[in-house]
Protein backbone atom coordinates (compact mmCIF):
# COMPACT_ATOMS: atom_id res chain seq x y z
CA UNK A 1 0.00 0.00 0.00
CA UNK A 2 1.62 3.49 -0.54
CA UNK A 3 0.02 5.35 1.78
CA UNK A 4 -1.12 4.29 5.10
CA UNK A 5 -4.74 3.91 5.63
CA UNK A 6 -7.20 4.61 8.68
CA UNK A 7 -10.72 5.08 9.79
CA UNK A 8 -13.15 7.90 10.67
CA UNK A 9 -16.05 6.59 12.69
CA UNK A 10 -19.36 8.63 13.58
CA UNK A 11 -20.20 5.58 15.32
CA UNK A 12 -23.69 5.83 13.40
CA UNK A 13 -27.14 4.81 14.95
CA UNK A 14 -28.95 2.54 13.02
CA UNK A 15 -32.79 2.60 12.42
CA UNK A 16 -34.42 0.12 14.66
CA UNK A 17 -31.48 -0.22 17.27
CA UNK A 18 -29.91 2.65 19.01
CA UNK A 19 -27.00 4.46 20.58
CA UNK A 20 -25.94 1.75 22.60
CA UNK A 21 -25.26 -0.53 19.89
CA UNK A 22 -23.99 2.07 17.84
CA UNK A 23 -21.09 2.63 20.15
CA UNK A 24 -20.86 -1.38 21.09
CA UNK A 25 -19.96 -1.36 17.13
CA UNK A 26 -17.49 1.43 16.54
CA UNK A 27 -15.67 -0.75 19.55
CA UNK A 28 -16.31 -3.71 17.39
CA UNK A 29 -14.77 -2.03 14.35
CA UNK A 30 -11.61 -0.71 16.66
CA UNK A 31 -11.24 -3.95 17.55
CA UNK A 32 -10.98 -5.27 13.64
CA UNK A 33 -9.14 -2.47 12.72
CA UNK A 34 -6.42 -3.32 14.75
CA UNK A 35 -6.46 -6.87 13.49
CA UNK A 36 -6.56 -5.24 9.91
CA UNK A 37 -3.67 -3.35 10.19
CA UNK A 38 -5.50 0.16 9.81
CA UNK A 39 -3.15 3.19 11.29
CA UNK A 40 -5.60 5.20 12.77
CA UNK A 41 -8.94 5.00 14.22
CA UNK A 42 -10.12 8.75 15.11
CA UNK A 43 -13.69 9.36 16.54
CA UNK A 44 -15.97 12.58 15.36
CA UNK A 45 -17.77 14.98 17.87
CA UNK A 46 -21.69 15.43 17.41
CA UNK A 47 -24.13 16.56 19.59
CA UNK A 48 -28.00 16.42 19.70
CA UNK A 49 -27.84 14.62 16.40
CA UNK A 50 -29.56 10.98 16.54
CA UNK A 51 -28.13 9.43 14.08
CA UNK A 52 -24.59 9.91 15.99
CA UNK A 53 -24.05 8.45 18.99
CA UNK A 54 -20.77 10.07 19.86
CA UNK A 55 -20.65 13.49 21.41
CA UNK A 56 -17.34 12.35 23.87
CA UNK A 57 -14.47 11.72 21.61
CA UNK A 58 -12.10 11.09 24.44
CA UNK A 59 -14.38 8.55 26.25
CA UNK A 60 -14.54 5.83 23.03
CA UNK A 61 -10.73 6.98 22.76
CA UNK A 62 -10.54 5.60 26.41
CA UNK A 63 -12.26 2.35 25.65
CA UNK A 64 -11.27 1.62 22.44
CA UNK A 65 -7.71 1.63 24.05
CA UNK A 66 -8.52 -0.99 26.20
CA UNK A 67 -9.92 -3.66 22.68
CA UNK A 68 -6.78 -2.79 20.78
CA UNK A 69 -2.99 -2.84 21.05
CA UNK A 70 -1.82 -1.11 17.69
CA UNK A 71 -3.49 1.06 16.29
CA UNK A 72 -3.97 5.23 17.30
CA UNK A 73 -6.93 6.24 18.56
CA UNK A 74 -8.06 9.44 18.41
CA UNK A 75 -10.49 12.34 18.09
CA UNK A 76 -11.17 13.53 14.83
CA UNK A 77 -12.06 16.06 15.71
CA UNK A 78 -13.09 17.26 19.21
CA UNK A 79 -14.57 20.63 18.29
CA UNK A 80 -12.35 23.40 20.33
CA UNK A 81 -15.24 25.87 20.43
CA UNK A 82 -17.34 24.06 22.31
CA UNK A 83 -14.81 23.16 25.37
CA UNK A 84 -12.18 25.01 27.63
CA UNK A 85 -8.56 24.45 26.00
CA UNK A 86 -7.24 23.34 29.36
CA UNK A 87 -9.99 21.05 30.12
CA UNK A 88 -9.38 19.46 26.14
CA UNK A 89 -5.54 19.38 27.20
CA UNK A 90 -5.84 17.60 30.51
CA UNK A 91 -8.23 15.03 28.73
CA UNK A 92 -5.99 14.21 26.15
CA UNK A 93 -2.82 14.00 28.22
CA UNK A 94 -4.82 11.58 30.56
CA UNK A 95 -5.14 9.62 27.61
CA UNK A 96 -1.33 9.80 27.16
CA UNK A 97 -0.82 8.89 30.65
CA UNK A 98 -3.19 5.81 30.55
CA UNK A 99 -2.30 4.48 26.73
CA UNK A 100 1.00 5.74 25.84
CA UNK A 101 1.99 6.91 22.34
CA UNK A 102 -1.05 5.98 20.28
CA UNK A 103 -2.88 8.87 21.17
CA UNK A 104 -4.04 11.54 18.34
CA UNK A 105 -5.61 15.26 18.82
CA UNK A 106 -7.41 16.35 15.55
CA UNK A 107 -9.04 19.64 16.14
CA UNK A 108 -11.99 21.26 14.63
CA UNK A 109 -13.60 24.75 14.89
CA UNK A 110 -16.96 23.55 13.57
CA UNK A 111 -19.60 23.15 16.32
CA UNK A 112 -20.72 19.91 15.18
CA UNK A 113 -24.17 20.46 16.11
CA UNK A 114 -26.73 23.23 15.08
CA UNK A 115 -26.67 26.73 16.54
CA UNK A 116 -28.97 26.46 19.39
CA UNK A 117 -26.77 23.05 20.88
CA UNK A 118 -23.89 25.28 20.05
CA UNK A 119 -25.08 27.87 22.24
CA UNK A 120 -26.20 25.64 24.88
CA UNK A 121 -22.38 23.83 25.34
CA UNK A 122 -20.93 27.23 24.79
CA UNK A 123 -23.02 29.41 27.38
CA UNK A 124 -20.63 31.08 30.30
CA UNK A 125 -17.59 30.36 27.94
CA UNK A 126 -17.58 34.03 26.69
CA UNK A 127 -16.91 34.85 22.77
CA UNK A 128 -15.88 32.37 20.11
CA UNK A 129 -12.42 33.03 18.97
CA UNK A 130 -10.54 30.40 17.50
CA UNK A 131 -7.11 31.06 16.58
CA UNK A 132 -7.15 32.17 20.74
CA UNK A 133 -8.61 28.96 21.56
CA UNK A 134 -6.65 27.26 19.79
CA UNK A 135 -3.10 28.67 21.00
CA UNK A 136 -4.02 28.42 24.34
CA UNK A 137 -4.60 24.65 23.71
CA UNK A 138 -0.55 25.00 22.32
CA UNK A 139 0.75 26.32 25.02
CA UNK A 140 -1.08 23.83 27.38
CA UNK A 141 0.18 20.75 25.56
CA UNK A 142 3.19 22.54 25.26
CA UNK A 143 5.81 24.17 27.32
CA UNK A 144 2.69 26.29 29.28
CA UNK A 145 1.98 29.90 28.67
CA UNK A 146 4.74 32.38 28.45
CA UNK A 147 6.08 34.47 31.24
CA UNK A 148 3.97 37.30 32.35
CA UNK A 149 0.72 35.68 31.26
CA UNK A 150 -1.98 35.64 33.34
CA UNK A 151 -2.25 32.16 32.95
CA UNK A 152 0.87 31.39 33.30
CA UNK A 153 0.71 29.59 36.83
CA UNK A 154 -1.67 27.04 35.31
CA UNK A 155 -0.53 23.86 33.92
CA UNK A 156 -2.13 21.16 32.20
CA UNK A 157 -2.04 17.83 34.50
CA UNK A 158 -0.13 15.45 34.37
CA UNK A 159 2.21 18.26 33.31
CA UNK A 160 5.14 15.28 32.97
CA UNK A 161 3.54 13.43 30.46
CA UNK A 162 3.94 14.41 26.81
CA UNK A 163 0.79 15.78 24.77
CA UNK A 164 -0.39 13.98 21.77
CA UNK A 165 0.32 15.12 18.19
CA UNK A 166 -2.11 17.45 16.99
CA UNK A 167 -4.02 17.51 14.26
CA UNK A 168 -5.99 20.44 12.00
CA UNK A 169 -9.23 19.22 10.33
CA UNK A 170 -10.72 21.55 8.32
CA UNK A 171 -12.78 21.75 4.61
CA UNK A 172 -11.35 25.25 3.78
CA UNK A 173 -8.47 27.10 3.26
CA UNK A 174 -8.62 28.42 6.57
CA UNK A 175 -7.79 25.62 8.29
CA UNK A 176 -5.20 24.62 5.59
CA UNK A 177 -3.74 27.59 6.27
CA UNK A 178 -3.52 27.78 10.52
CA UNK A 179 -2.01 23.96 10.13
CA UNK A 180 0.71 25.14 7.82
CA UNK A 181 1.41 28.32 9.81
CA UNK A 182 1.53 26.57 13.15
CA UNK A 183 3.84 23.27 11.77
CA UNK A 184 0.77 20.92 12.24
CA UNK A 185 -0.58 18.02 10.44
CA UNK A 186 -3.85 18.66 8.11
CA UNK A 187 -6.44 16.61 7.63
CA UNK A 188 -8.49 17.39 5.17
CA UNK A 189 -12.59 16.54 5.07
CA UNK A 190 -13.23 15.60 1.32
CA UNK A 191 -15.99 13.77 2.86
CA UNK A 192 -17.55 17.15 3.75
CA UNK A 193 -16.00 18.90 0.69
CA UNK A 194 -15.58 17.06 -2.44
CA UNK A 195 -13.83 20.08 -3.94
CA UNK A 196 -10.81 21.74 -4.13
CA UNK A 197 -8.57 19.05 -2.51
CA UNK A 198 -5.61 19.29 -4.23
CA UNK A 199 -5.52 23.04 -3.86
CA UNK A 200 -6.12 22.90 -0.26
CA UNK A 201 -3.19 20.50 -0.03
CA UNK A 202 -1.70 22.01 -1.85
CA UNK A 203 -1.82 25.69 -0.04
CA UNK A 204 -0.65 23.41 3.27
CA UNK A 205 2.22 22.58 2.08
CA UNK A 206 3.22 25.65 0.29
CA UNK A 207 2.76 27.44 3.42
CA UNK A 208 4.32 24.99 5.85
CA UNK A 209 6.85 26.11 8.41
CA UNK A 210 8.07 23.59 10.87
CA UNK A 211 6.43 23.23 14.71
CA UNK A 212 5.66 20.50 16.31
CA UNK A 213 5.87 18.68 13.11
CA UNK A 214 8.98 19.47 11.04
CA UNK A 215 7.74 18.45 7.76
CA UNK A 216 3.98 18.68 6.51
CA UNK A 217 1.85 15.66 7.01
CA UNK A 218 -1.33 15.54 5.52
CA UNK A 219 -4.26 13.61 5.67
CA UNK A 220 -7.32 13.04 2.83
CA UNK A 221 -10.42 12.30 5.04
CA UNK A 222 -13.14 10.66 2.35
CA UNK A 223 -16.41 8.75 2.34
CA UNK A 224 -16.56 5.46 0.81
CA UNK A 225 -17.97 2.14 0.69
CA UNK A 226 -16.30 -0.84 -0.31
CA UNK A 227 -18.64 -4.37 -1.49
CA UNK A 228 -18.23 -7.22 -3.11
CA UNK A 229 -19.64 -5.40 -6.48
CA UNK A 230 -20.30 -1.51 -7.77
CA UNK A 231 -23.65 -2.73 -7.58
CA UNK A 232 -24.28 -3.39 -3.91
CA UNK A 233 -22.04 -0.19 -2.74
CA UNK A 234 -24.11 2.04 -4.57
CA UNK A 235 -27.47 0.46 -2.95
CA UNK A 236 -25.84 0.01 0.49
CA UNK A 237 -24.94 3.87 0.10
CA UNK A 238 -28.81 5.21 -0.51
CA UNK A 239 -28.98 5.14 3.84
CA UNK A 240 -26.44 8.01 3.70
CA UNK A 241 -28.15 9.99 0.96
CA UNK A 242 -31.56 9.67 2.55
CA UNK A 243 -29.64 10.35 5.56
CA UNK A 244 -27.91 13.44 4.00
CA UNK A 245 -30.93 15.15 3.02
CA UNK A 246 -32.85 14.60 6.44
CA UNK A 247 -29.95 16.39 8.17
CA UNK A 248 -30.31 19.71 5.72
CA UNK A 249 -33.92 19.56 6.47
CA UNK A 250 -33.05 20.12 9.90
CA UNK A 251 -34.90 16.65 10.40
CA UNK A 252 -32.07 14.44 11.39
CA UNK A 253 -32.88 10.89 12.13
CA UNK A 254 -31.20 7.32 12.80
CA UNK A 255 -29.38 6.17 9.39
CA UNK A 256 -32.31 4.18 7.30
CA UNK A 257 -32.42 1.07 5.79
CA UNK A 258 -31.16 1.20 1.87
CA UNK A 259 -34.39 0.01 1.19
CA UNK A 260 -36.43 2.59 3.20
CA UNK A 261 -33.76 5.16 1.11
CA UNK A 262 -34.94 3.99 -1.92
CA UNK A 263 -38.61 3.85 -1.55
CA UNK A 264 -38.76 7.45 -1.22
CA UNK A 265 -40.17 10.25 -3.20
CA UNK A 266 -37.83 12.97 -3.70
CA UNK A 267 -38.06 16.55 -5.14
CA UNK A 268 -36.01 17.42 -8.09
CA UNK A 269 -33.81 19.37 -5.70
CA UNK A 270 -33.03 16.48 -3.46
CA UNK A 271 -32.53 14.06 -6.67
CA UNK A 272 -29.97 16.65 -7.66
CA UNK A 273 -28.45 16.70 -4.27
CA UNK A 274 -28.72 13.10 -3.71
CA UNK A 275 -26.38 12.72 -6.79
CA UNK A 276 -24.02 15.11 -6.11
CA UNK A 277 -23.02 13.72 -2.87
CA UNK A 278 -23.13 10.40 -4.14
CA UNK A 279 -20.91 11.50 -7.19
CA UNK A 280 -18.16 12.92 -4.03
CA UNK A 281 -18.22 9.64 -2.50
CA UNK A 282 -15.70 6.27 -3.83
CA UNK A 283 -18.52 3.75 -3.85
CA UNK A 284 -17.77 0.14 -5.42
CA UNK A 285 -16.13 -2.98 -5.33
CA UNK A 286 -13.02 -3.55 -4.34
CA UNK A 287 -10.66 -2.78 -7.46
CA UNK A 288 -13.08 0.12 -8.40
CA UNK A 289 -12.48 1.50 -4.68
CA UNK A 290 -8.55 1.09 -5.18
CA UNK A 291 -8.78 2.92 -8.22
CA UNK A 292 -10.41 5.63 -7.34
CA UNK A 293 -7.97 6.26 -4.05
CA UNK A 294 -4.98 5.82 -5.80
CA UNK A 295 -6.37 8.61 -8.10
CA UNK A 296 -6.84 10.97 -5.30
CA UNK A 297 -3.87 10.46 -3.79
CA UNK A 298 -1.89 11.04 -6.86
CA UNK A 299 -4.24 14.34 -7.29
CA UNK A 300 -3.93 15.68 -4.03
CA UNK A 301 -0.38 13.98 -2.54
CA UNK A 302 -1.75 12.50 0.23
CA UNK A 303 0.53 10.77 3.01
CA UNK A 304 -2.64 9.47 4.22
CA UNK A 305 -6.03 8.24 3.49
CA UNK A 306 -9.12 8.19 6.13
CA UNK A 307 -12.16 6.39 4.97
CA UNK A 308 -15.76 7.48 6.76
CA UNK A 309 -18.41 4.60 5.63
CA UNK A 310 -21.75 4.92 7.23
CA UNK A 311 -24.34 2.20 5.70
CA UNK A 312 -27.41 0.42 8.27
CA UNK A 313 -25.93 -2.66 8.49
CA UNK A 314 -22.84 -3.31 11.06
CA UNK A 315 -21.58 -6.12 9.34
CA UNK A 316 -21.35 -4.40 5.84
CA UNK A 317 -19.22 -1.52 7.41
CA UNK A 318 -16.80 -3.96 9.15
CA UNK A 319 -16.81 -6.18 5.71
CA UNK A 320 -16.42 -2.68 3.43
CA UNK A 321 -13.31 -2.11 5.98
CA UNK A 322 -12.03 -5.14 5.58
CA UNK A 323 -12.41 -5.63 1.90
CA UNK A 324 -10.86 -2.16 2.17
CA UNK A 325 -7.94 -2.96 4.01
CA UNK A 326 -6.97 -6.15 1.80
CA UNK A 327 -6.99 -4.58 -1.62
CA UNK A 328 -5.10 -1.11 -0.30
CA UNK A 329 -2.67 -3.49 0.88
CA UNK A 330 -2.74 -2.82 4.62
CA UNK A 331 -0.60 -5.30 6.76
CA UNK A 332 -2.98 -7.36 9.09
CA UNK A 333 -1.68 -8.78 13.17
CA UNK A 334 0.00 -11.69 12.12
CA UNK A 335 -1.75 -15.00 13.42
CA UNK A 336 -1.11 -16.67 16.85
CA UNK A 337 0.84 -19.73 16.21
CA UNK A 338 -1.02 -22.86 16.31
CA UNK A 339 1.45 -25.64 19.26
CA UNK A 340 2.11 -28.36 17.53
CA UNK A 341 0.67 -31.33 18.47
CA UNK A 342 2.50 -33.61 21.13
Amino acid sequence: MSVPLSILDLSPVASGTGSARAVRNSLDLAREADRLGFHRHWFAEHHNTPGVACPAPALMIAHAAHVTSRIRLGAGGVMLPNHSPLAVAEAFRLLVAMHGERIDLGIGRAPGTDGLTAYALRRGMGGEDFPAQLGELLAYTGDGMPEGHPLARVRAEPADVAAPPIWILGSSDYGAQAAASLGLGFAFARHLNPRGAPEMMALYRRGFRPGRLAAPRAILTLSGICAPTDEEADHLAWSMALGLIRMRQGMPTPLPTPEEARSQRYTPDEEDQIRRYRRAQVLGSPETVRARIEELVHETGADEVMVMTAVHDHAARVRSYRMLAEVMGAAPEPAAAVPAET
